[in-house]
């Protein structure tokens, strides 16, 4: 699997990543609800329109996502855009939205926020290539040396 696949495929593993953005001169991460991520690395989110994501969007939409499990890691820098397209809100509906949207998928305040990643990090010491890490940090630990490192585990990659 090349690299690009694999960063796509740790992607769709995660519910939740964390935006960051970078607007009002603040940097600020918030936890997001990962609605879809498309085949292109592209990563959809659900948003209200009053936010304050939404407002630093129109400083800079340049913004960063993270996504963390207990031996899954992935960084993402990208660009962001708001969609207010109501069929492909309906689309995406989900009915526990209703939380924060108590109007349903009409509710105009409810936005989706599509990040377009750039490139990206991932991190991966899950499944065999995980425990052969773990052995040759071991190794490398008892020689004093450093473990090489797999692409399977570590790589930055271009979206």
């Amino acid at each position: 699997m090349d690299k690009k696949s694999k960063l796509i495929d740790l992607i769709r593993d995660f519910d939740t990543a964390m935006l960051i953005t970078n607007g009002n001169g603040r940097i600020v991460a918030r936890p997001m609800a990962i609605v879809r991520v498309d085949d292109d690395g592209s990563i959809w989110f659900i948003t209200d329109r009053d936010s304050g994501k939404v407002e630093s969007l129109n400083d800079d939409r340049r913004v960063g996502l993270t996504m963390q499990g207990s031996r899954q890691f992935v960084s993402l820098s990208g660009v962001a855009e708001i969609h207010d397209d109501r069929v492909k809100i309906a689309a995406m509906w989900k009915e526990m939205w209703k939380i924060w949207f108590p109007k349903g998928k009409d509710d105009p305040s409810l936005l989706l926020l599509k990040v377009d990643p750039s490139d990206g990090e991932y991190w991966d010491n899950s499944g065999m290539e995980g425990v052969k890490y773990l052995i040759e940090a071991g190794k490398a630990y008892f020689m004093g040396e450093r473990p090489e490192v797999n692409e399977d585990i570590n790589a930055s990659v271009k979206l």
